[in-house]
């Protein structure tokens, strides 16, 4: 039987996706009091297609206001970054990283020929592919693939969830999906488990039995180390009760805790506002500004922040004008936000979108994002960024 039939079908895959082995083997060579003394990034998505012209909000050009009549932020209602843009009034909680210096706004951040499909838009961001090529790998997985040498790497990457986003998946290599190292813990101690641990049955042809017996004592060792060492973290700050601020939390206790995990991923779902999108974009934006405030003091709290990027996208932005559900549609063009204790140029990158100079009712895009990502493999991950986006991209300032 081949392995991939095998796990498919076998007892093992009951335990859980999660329990594999291109995980483990990294954190069991590690030591428990060892902490990371490298650079960390987290990539926080927000799916649905986020609209980004009420999240950063162009107040001083009329045509926001003349096209978006039913749903336009209201001036006085704007946080005021500067004399042309400001922020959501839900966003209320980063206006204190933002002047703290630890907070960066990208403009008109997008692709060439922009898909709006949330499906295939989506996986051009998490592939950085062209609109016209379709890839099986993502970009932190061919990352892993050109960084992380050797059966026992330093670090890998965490998706925070029950599902490996695609953006985590290398030819190699694969980040793993990981939502809480307790349950994990538990999974590896059931009575099941752990007489097929005991069993001494690893010697067997590594094809078939002996592959399955030798990633369950594998997972085991492993579970227990990553509880283990992130139980070693005690919060200082309180976190909100939502889903975002869980999974910042969890990155949270990862990082200060000395997890040699380079990476880590967290999505915020529920963006795409065909109809009354003020209330549902606001619920939502108010979630992300909360969890992030929180985060962001909880690394500065554990001196942290100064090796910690964090990088938020959306597959694509909204069209200019509002429909007639008060909502907006598909668009694509977007701005992006960059957080961190050692940003180059903290504050609004670039110039406001030029509402005036459309693509038939859309943003056009001025950066692509595959340039952001080339800025942060170059000057954060410390790797060519053409060994992993295909093609040398030029790198940006904000870092």
């Amino acid at each position: 039987m081949e392995r991939r039939d095998f796990l498919k079908h076998g007892a093992f895959a009951a335990a859980g996706a999660m329990l594999m082995p291109a995980f483990m083997k990294p954190f069991e060579a590690l030591a428990l009091d060892e902490l990371s003394l490298f650079k960390n990034l987290v990539v926080v998505q927000l799916s649905g297609g986020n609209d980004g012209l009420n999240t950063v909000i162009p107040f001083a050009d009329d045509i926001y206001y003349q096209q978006r009549s039913g749903i336009a932020i209201r001036p006085e209602e704007v946080i005021k970054l500067n004399d042309r843009q400001g922020l959501n009034p839900n966003l209320a909680e980063l206006r204190e990283l933002y002047d703290q210096g630890w907070m960066s706004v990208i403009n008109d951040v997008g692709y060439p020929n922009p898909d709006r499909s949330h499906f295939r838009s989506m996986d051009i961001w998490q592939t950085a592919s062209y609109a016209n090529e379709y890839l099986s790998t993502g970009w932190i997985g061919r990352y892993l693939d050109a960084s992380c040498k050797g059966e026992l790497s330093s670090f890998t990457a965490i998706d925070v969830d029950d599902n490996l986003s695609l953006a985590m998946k290398g030819r190699l290599k694969n980040g793993i999906a990981l939502k809480d190292p307790a349950t994990l813990q538990r999974n590896t101690n059931v009575p099941f488990f752990k007489e097929m641990v005991n069993s001494g049955k690893a010697h067997l042809d590594e094809d078939n039995l002996g592959y399955l017996y030798k990633t369950m004592i594998e997972t085991s060792s492993s579970a227990n180390y990553i509880q283990q060492t992130s139980r070693l973290y005690k919060s200082a700050g309180i976190y909100p009760d939502s889903a975002i601020a869980g999974q910042l939390k969890t990155v949270s206790k990862f990082i200060c805790s000395g997890l040699k995990t380079r990476v880590y991923y967290v999505s915020l779902s529920g963006f795409d506002t065909h109809v009354n999108q003020n209330a549902q974009q606001g619920r939502l934006l108010k979630q992300y500004a909360e969890g992030m405030n929180a985060f962001i003091h909880d690394l500065q709290q554990h001196d942290k922040l100064q090796d910690t990027l964090v990088l938020t996208f959306s597959e694509f932005g909204r069209r200019v004008a509002q429909n007639a559900s008060n909502g907006t549609d598909h668009g694509t063009a977007n701005s992006m936000f960059v957080f961190g204790g050692r940003l180059k140029k903290a504050g609004i990158v670039n110039a406001a979108p030029d509402l005036a100079d459309l693509d038939n009712g859309d943003l056009k895009f001025k950066v692509d994002f595959r340039e952001v990502y080339g800025t942060v493999l170059d000057k954060w991950l410390d790797v060519n960024n053409e060994k992993v986006l295909n093609k040398r991209f030029n790198t940006l300032d904000f870092i």
